[in-house]
This record gives C-alpha cells, sequence and structure tokens, in this order.
C-alpha cells in the first residue's frame, strides 16, 4: 500500500477512530468527575549542622536514612494517630505517607495524602514534628557544636493528588483513537479480498485490465 491508499482508509474510516477517540475521552472525563478527590500536602524537613564544616556535614548526611527509617514506622503512624484522634489503624495511615530523603539538600521531604485538604496538612505537620522532637532530644546527649538540628522549613503544601481530569481525559481520547484504528485495520484486512476498483484486480492478478464490462440492466 502506498501513500494514497493510506490516505483514502482515512478519507473513508477516519470517523471510526475519531469517533472512539471522543466517545472514550468523555467516558473518561466523566468517570474523573465522579471520583472523589484526593489532595496530598508535603512537608519538608531541613537537616541543619550545627557548623558548616566538611565532616559535620557528611555525617548530617549519612543520618538521613535513619531519620526516613525512624519516621517510617507504626510507632510513629500511632503517635500521629493519638495526636489528630484518628479512627484508623497505623498501618492505614502508613498507606497513605511517603518519606523520602533528599541527600543533596539535607531534606526529609513527607508527604501525606487524604480526602480532606486540611487533615492531609496536618497529618503531614505533625509527622514531621515528630523527627523535630526526636533530634532536640538527642542533641542533649551530644556537645552543642556537634548537633544536627531537624527545622520545618515551611507550611505544608497542598495540592489535588487525583483525579487528574485533564490527563486522564487525553489519555482516554488516544486510547480510544488507537482502538479505532485497530478496528479500521481489522476491517481493512477482512475487506482487502473484496474487488471493487480496476487497480484492485490489477493488483490481484498482475496484469492490465484492458477493458470491462459494464453490468447489464
Amino acid at each position: 500500500m502506498n501513500l494514497i491508499d493510506y490516505a483514502t482508509i482515512l478519507i473513508r474510516r477516519g470517523w471510526i477512530m475519531l469517533l472512539l477517540a471522543i466517545i472514550a475521552a468523555a467516558a473518561a472525563y466523566a468517570f474523573s468527575k465522579t471520583m472523589d478527590p484526593v489532595y496530598r500536602a508535603t512537608q519538608k524537613v531541613l537537616i541543619v549542622p550545627s557548623r558548616s564544616d566538611f565532616g559535620l556535614t557528611q555525617a548530617a548526611k549519612q543520618t538521613l536514612n535513619s531519620h526516613v527509617a525512624y519516621l517510617n514506622s507504626s510507632l510513629r503512624a500511632a503517635e500521629v494517630i493519638d495526636r489528630l484522634q484518628m479512627d484508623m489503624t497505623p498501618e492505614q495511615l502508613r498507606a497513605d505517607v511517603r518519606i523520602a530523603p533528599d541527600l543533596d539538600s539535607l531534606i526529609i521531604q513527607i508527604d501525606a495524602e487524604h480526602k480532606n485538604p486540611a487533615q492531609a496538612e496536618s497529618i503531614a505537620a505533625n509527622w514531621a514534628q515528630l523527627l523535630v522532637i526526636y533530634r532536640n532530644d538527642e542533641n542533649q546527649q551530644g556537645r552543642r557544636e556537634d548537633r544536627i538540628v531537624a527545622r520545618l522549613q515551611d507550611r505544608p503544601v497542598t495540592v489535588l493528588a487525583r483525579p487528574n481530569v485533564r490527563i486522564n481525559t487525553l489519555v482516554g481520547f488516544l486510547a480510544g483513537f488507537f482502538l479505532g484504528g485497530v478496528i479500521v485495520f481489522v476491517l481493512e484486512y477482512l475487506e482487502s479480498a473484496i474487488v471493487r476498483r480496476r487497480e484492485d484486480l490489477e493488483n490481484i492478478g498482475g496484469l492490465p485490465v484492458l477493458a470491462a464490462v459494464p453490468p447489464s440492466d
């Protein structure tokens, strides 16, 4: 098949691809609108050495993973639940929280998801506060010049985590368009043996058609 054949197919059957794309996009849009919104609150905690020399800075970097391990536990989840008087288990709360370190910036990021944006902020902020308290207790046992302090960088930042209506609609459109292309390909394949034009007969037989007999009345 040459480019003209492909263009002819698109002209004849392109409406199938476009129609399925529109239907799929509308379905994805409608489904996204029925979903309950979930918000994500992000709280960042700065790990600050008491002095800026290389040795203490490296020590602070090495403590980041241990701080993440300290926070990412059922015990910390239970403390947050007690603080906020939440009716859920620690395992359920941990499933909605992500804790990750940034070694280059000496930052620990806490992401908490909840249907209530204010509750998501409270979870992230209280979870971060546990690290601040932990570092204060640890610093009491060491020398002042060797202390590593945990500080909240700012208030939690909250965004809509899901659903992303625009992305879902776009994905639905592309999926419908692709499905339409598959259907068009199948239809063309099933009808490939049907002779409709003079060119079809020449392609099958490999010989030029000299004349055609018109249908009788």
